[in-house]
């Protein structure tokens, strides 16, 4: 148990940990055979059909979760298979994303970590090798989506990647090629510099020149209210995205980004009862809000309380967004798959429903608050 909580929260920690794997221990065996995103009339969809879900990996990534905290086989032989499952995807090389991160790092780069599989690690390292390929080395960032005949977005890069950078980080010291580590950086100091603004808000979407390094172009909006608000999961991308880069660099400037996001979201989560708007911006009617931005949000907090020295300062806002968010936004109902409710895919699209990485990352942050030191990312 995390000896810096008081015996009230870890009774609450523990609580709903056993609550978790409760439910989950049903699930594992009901979704076996799924790749969910949501929920539709309580039963986990499926996208194993479409392999270039961004969202694929969280699944299994959850399964490994509660296999760590647990040492339960049902959740060890769900995340396996989810994970064969996910193999379709290297049929479409030409299709992954800047997103390859969330899919295969949480799933196969976890897998390796506990148990030494050689495949899982194979995986892993397609999946760095297919994020380092999208290095614009003229632009000096890591591009974001491939585009199509319509839009060109060559010069985009997105916040989300942050999350992904680990996988980076992991396939330089696996290998021992400084380049992985080296170009991670390059995108953390891009993010640094053009996607946190002064106040610790966020762009979500920053265009660049493809042929001159460190020239931004334009803002642009895609999930949150304008180019001018703060996308609430982009922010926490950005939180817990830089205090990841600190513990993998040990570099300064990462953590103090870091604390300069947290000030912020701390400060506008705490204005709705530690319950976080879809974005920090958006008007006041009608109020929308996105729980997986809270339980990312609280996976950096717990990072960061454990890197600065005022550990109460963002160790006590992360529970009160968990504390809150269970209260009112957790389902428990063992017939049903999804726990997390209220997430929002984005402004104007898909708002108030279940989505699986809100699931994962609000058991991760339980999975810390325990105590456990394995890091996912």
């Amino acid at each position: 148990m995390n000896k810096h909580l008081s015996s009230e929260n870890q009774q609450w920690v523990e609580k709903t940990w056993n609550k978790l794997d409760e439910k989950l221990s049903k699930v594992a065996l009901r979704s076996k055979n799924k790749l969910p995103y949501s929920t539709v009339c309580g039963v986990h969809d499926d996208w194993k059909n479409a392999p270039l879900q961004w969202t694929n990996g969280f699944w299994g990534g959850l399964m490994w979760l509660m296999y760590l905290g647990t040492g339960k086989d049902v959740y060890k032989a769900t995340a396996e298979h989810s994970e064969r499952l996910m193999d379709k995807a290297f049929n479409y090389m030409d299709g992954l994303n800047h997103d390859v991160g969330f899919m295969w790092h949480i799933t196969s780069g976890v897998n390796y970590r506990i148990t030494g599989n050689l495949d899982s690690k194979n995986r892993n390292l397609i999946a760095a090798m297919s994020l380092m390929s999208r290095y614009n080395i003229e632009g000096n960032f890591i591009r974001c989506w491939n585009g199509g005949a319509d839009e060109d977005v060559s010069g985009w890069t997105i916040i989300d990647s942050m999350l992904n950078l680990p996988l980076l980080y992991w396939a330089s010291r696996e290998i021992g090629d400084t380049r992985f580590k080296k170009v991670a950086m390059r995108q953390a100091d891009m993010s640094m510099r053009d996607h946190v603004r002064a106040d610790g808000s966020v762009n979500h979407i920053v265009v660049h020149d493809t042929k001159k390094a460190d020239t931004v172009l334009e803002v642009k909006a895609r999930q949150g209210y304008s180019k001018t608000s703060c996308w609430s999961r982009g922010c926490a991308w950005a939180l817990y995205g830089f205090v990841l880069s600190y513990i993998h660099t040990k570099e300064q400037r990462y953590i103090d980004t870091a604390v300069k996001v947290a000030d912020y979201f701390i400060a506008e989560t705490a204005k709705t009862n530690w319950l976080p708007r879809l974005d920090f911006c958006q008007p006041e009617t009608p109020l929308y809000y996105d729980s997986t931005a809270g339980a990312i949000a609280a996976c950096g907090l717990i990072e960061l309380a454990k890197n600065v020295e005022e550990s109460e300062k963002f160790l006590v806002p992360a529970l009160n967004i968990l504390k809150n968010m269970e209260k009112n936004w957790c389902n428990w109902e063992e017939n049903e798959d999804c726990i997390l409710q209220m997430g929002s895919e984005r402004y104007g699209s898909r708002i108030h429903e279940p989505i699986i990485y809100g699931d994962y990352f609000f058991a991760e942050a339980i999975f810390k608050l325990k105590g456990n030191d394995f890091l996912t990312w």
